[in-house]
């Protein structure tokens, strides 16, 4: 439980910041994807914005984690 809180709690607000940064440079009615704009509500960008910053921001932690971990522990049985 310890790792998941140290993994998650971080990427949380890293990703409360990244969100914050690019949304203040880009406004979010005029994004594209895959050459369409988006036409979802500004919230609901935020929202999908803000899960993937969360997600990036969470792998990395758990790579981090991950390579934090003994040998000895990994190799166990």
């Amino acid at each position: 439980m310890m790792k998941l809180i140290q993994v998650l709690w971080p990427s949380f607000l890293i990703a409360g910041l990244a969100e914050a940064l690019f949304f203040t440079i880009f406004d979010p009615q005029e994004l594209y994807l895959f050459g369409e704009a988006v036409h979802y509500p500004a919230v609901a960008t935020y929202s999908i914005g803000f899960f993937g910053f969360w997600l990036v921001c969470a792998a990395s932690s758990l790579t981090t984690v991950f390579l934090q971990t003994p040998a000895e522990e990994l190799n166990r049985h």
